[in-house]
Parts: C-alpha cells; sequence; structure tokens
C-alpha cells in the first residue's frame, strides 16, 4: 500500500515529501490515542459522578488529583500537533466542525477551571463547583460524540443526521462513563467499586451499540469505505476485526458480572479490555479513513505544512521528546492498581498533658 500511494503522488518512499508527514500523522495519532485514553478516565469518573451519591464524590475526586494536570497537557499537543503540522486539515476540521468543538472547548474549560476552584473554595461552596465539573464533564464527553458523527456524515445536519449525531453523543458519554467506571473499580474497593460496576455494565452496552450504529452510517454514507471494507484482501480482516472487538465487549460483560456476585480480586481485567476496546475503535477509524485527512477532500500529504518547515518541527520535537517520555513515566506509573485512602492521624488533647 506504501509503493502504491507513494506511485500516486509521484514521489519515492524514501523522499522527505512523503514519509514526513507520515511520521507525524502517526504522531498525530498517538497523542491523540494517549489524550483519549489517558483524559479519558478523568472525563468518565466525571460523569459518573452524575449518578452516584454525593457522599462519594470527594474520595472519587481526590483519586483523579494526581493526574489532573498532566491530563490536560495531551489535548494542547494534538491541537499543537494539528495546527503546525497540518494547518489545511486544520482549517477545514474547524471550518466544518465548528459546532462540537466549540461545546468541547467549553466543557474542557467548564469542568478545568471547576475542578480547580472545588479544591480552594470553602466546604459549603464544594458542592457547586463539583456540580460545575461534573456538567463539564458530561458536555466534554458528549461533544467528543458529536465530533464523530459529524466527522463521519461530513458536518450535515439535516432529517436523521441530527438524530445521529445525538444517538452517537450519548454512547460517546457512555464510552468515557465505561472507561471511569473500570477505572474506579481497580483503584477503589469502598462501595464506590460497587456502584461503578453497575453502571459499567449499562454503558457497556451503550457503547458496543454506539459502534455498530457508527459503522453502517459509515459504510452507508461512502462507498469507498464500504468497498474498502469489502474487498477480498481486506474482508477477512474487518471479520476478524468484529469478532475480536464483540469477545472483547462479553469476556467483559462476564467480569463485571462475576464481580458483581462475588467480589473477585482481578479487578484490572475491566480496564484493560476497556482499553483495549478504545484502541481498537481508533484503529478501525484510522484504517477506514486512511490515507485521507478529511474523508474523501484532504489527504495526509495535501494537509501537511511545507517541508522545511516539518523539518523544523522535528528538531523542536526531538529536542522535548525525551523530556515528555520521562515526564509522562513519572507521572503515570502508578495509574494502575488499588489506591488506599489515607489514615486520619490521632491528635491527643492537650489536656491529657496537665
Amino acid at each position: 500500500m506504501i509503493q502504491t500511494l507513494a506511485t500516486v503522488l509521484g514521489v519515492q518512499v524514501s523522499d522527505p515529501a512523503f514519509w514526513l508527514p507520515l511520521v507525524f500523522f502517526a504522531a498525530f495519532f498517538v497523542v491523540s490515542f494517549f489524550g483519549l485514553l489517558l483524559d479519558g478516565f478523568d472525563i468518565g469518573v466525571g460523569c459518573l459522578a452524575a449518578v452516584t451519591p454525593v457522599s462519594l464524590h470527594a474520595r472519587m475526586f481526590s483519586l483523579l488529583n494526581p493526574w489532573r494536570d498532566a491530563n490536560e497537557l495531551w489535548l494542547f499537543m494534538g491541537v499543537g500537533l494539528l495546527a503546525t503540522v497540518f494547518p489545511t486539515a486544520f482549517g477545514v476540521i474547524f471550518g466544518q466542525l465548528y459546532i462540537p468543538l466549540c461545546l468541547l472547548a467549553l466543557g474542557f474549560f467548564l469542568r478545568s477551571v471547576c475542578f480547580e476552584l472545588r479544591l480552594r473554595a470553602p466546604q459549603k461552596q464544594q458542592p457547586i463547583w463539583a456540580l460545575g465539573f461534573i456538567l463539564g464533564s458530561l458536555v466534554l464527553a458528549f461533544s467528543h460524540g458529536l465530533l464523530v458523527a459529524q466527522i463521519i456524515v461530513n458536518g450535515q445536519w439535516q432529517k436523521g443526521y441530527f438524530w445521529f449525531s445525538l444517538l452517537i453523543g450519548v454512547c460517546a458519554l457512555a464510552s468515557y462513563l465505561l472507561l471511569g467506571a473500570t477505572w474506579l473499580i481497580m483503584r477503589d474497593s469502598s462501595s464506590i467499586r460497587i456502584h461503578s460496576i453497575i453502571w459499567a455494565q449499562r454503558a457497556g452496552r451503550w457503547f458496543a451499540a454506539g459502534l455498530v450504529a457508527a459503522s453502517v452510517v459509515l459504510a452507508l454514507e461512502n462507498a469507498g469505505v464500504f468497498l474498502k471494507w469489502t474487498e477480498s484482501v481486506n474482508r477477512w480482516l474487518v471479520y476478524s476485526y468484529w469478532a475480536v472487538i464483540i469477545a472483547c465487549f462479553v469476556i467483559l460483560e462476564m467480569n463485571l458480572q462475576r464481580l458483581k456476585q462475588h467480589q473477585i480480586k482481578r479487578t484490572l481485567l475491566p480496564f484493560v479490555l476497556t482499553l483495549f476496546i478504545f484502541w481498537l475503535t481508533a484503529f478501525g477509524f484510522i484504517f477506514s479513513y486512511f490515507p485521507f485527512f478529511v474523508l474523501d477532500e484532504v489527504t495526509i500529504w495535501d494537509a501537511a505544512a511545507p517541508e522545511t518547515t516539518l523539518y523544523l518541527i522535528s528538531l523542536f520535537a526531538l529536542f522535548a521528546l525525551p523530556f515528555i517520555i520521562v515526564f509522562n513515566f513519572w507521572v503515570y506509573w502508578r495509574v494502575f492498581g488499588l489506591s488506599k485512602p489515607p489514615l486520619v492521624p490521632e491528635y491527643e488533647h492537650p489536656a491529657s498533658h496537665i
């Protein structure tokens, strides 16, 4: 496929004009995917807080504290890469998808501001800021679904496209809720785990329904994507892909049911399965769209900045990459495993010494 693409573009595979945009596209995909996952469990916990007792919110939010600032870094890295490396695609995307992107920005700033103000507010005001964080998480998760739906239908809102976008928005919210719930199942052993198991089961079913709906509409909307899925070379790959996704959802459902009935110790599996399903979803999306950045309009090479600009950005990236790797390893190495709440120290009353 790579050689065919190079021939169509009239360049050699070894030509920097060919492989530099590919390298940066891979980097953009990696950054976006890690942002989706690492900020995703953060968003999911905020969404889950909307359906859990208020008494549990303090513990749920405290579990997010070590990663809040690091999670937000990925969004800025992704937007920065898109704007500097693929400026043509940046303009087209922001021109067609301004409604979900505005909602996304609103949700991002609302949850970020409210989370920080909740930490600094008096105890009586903390529930108000917690409510703002929850609302921002819901808006952010829903806007991600609107964004995916509008990419699939190429920015159309009329008639059935509007309802399809709302459906994918709800399913995206469920997918983030699933990610946050499975992370909490792994991280906490209190009553939070019981609520997380129940809502993870419900969210997983909506997530699966959203994947099916998005795939059907994408195939019906674009004949090129449908032909790509049904080619003799790719057909069995697509069959295997769906078989693996279905197996992951079935195993996830069975494991959550076992957790509900018996408090088993292997609480890591639901989170790992959810991460794998997210990866399969992202892989399927990229497989369907490649080599286009904007389907049937802008390829990766059309969207890329001039070669000299890419070389300059490469130098900055090579300089910053070691710091990014060390920083993220240092921050995220404890994201897995059970977290035990700190013990409250016992203080002796001064009068006891008199």
